[in-house]
């Protein structure tokens, strides 16, 4: 079983920064791509940021310069470091990841549970 967990999330003033963070666990053999996803009200869920695994990277283009996403492919873990946060950002933030398991072989997507931000004065 795969688990995805996510932290970081939390209150934060217009221009203030948060780092958002996911580890995945469980019967891993590989992670191809990492990303995160954001769901306000009202609104579908969008990519913010994604990483292969060999580092390279994609953003929404709300985000980019502001949004660093990063992984440790030896610890299964990706982050995502929010700058110069906007209302506009508020919203649940999920964690995704393109797996390999190990038994039986399978590759599938999974999602961490998310986690609020709220940009607000």
């Amino acid at each position: 079983q795969v688990q995805l967990v996510e932290s970081g999330g939390g209150l934060v003033q217009p221009g203030g920064s948060l780092r958002l963070s996911c580890a995945a666990s469980g019967s891993i053999f590989s992670i191809n791509a990492m990303g995160w996803y954001r769901q306000a009200p009202g609104k579908q869920r969008e990519l913010v940021a994604g990483i292969t695994n060999g580092g390279s990277t994609n953003y929404a283009d709300s985000v980019k310069g502001r949004f660093t996403i990063s992984r440790d492919n030896a610890k299964n873990t990706v982050s995502l470091q929010m700058n110069s946060l906007k209302s506009e950002d508020t919203a649940v933030y999920y964690c995704n990841a393109d797996l390999t398991t190990m038994s039986p072989p399978k590759t599938s997507d999974y999602w961490g549970q998310g986690t609020q931000v709220t940009v607000t004065s």
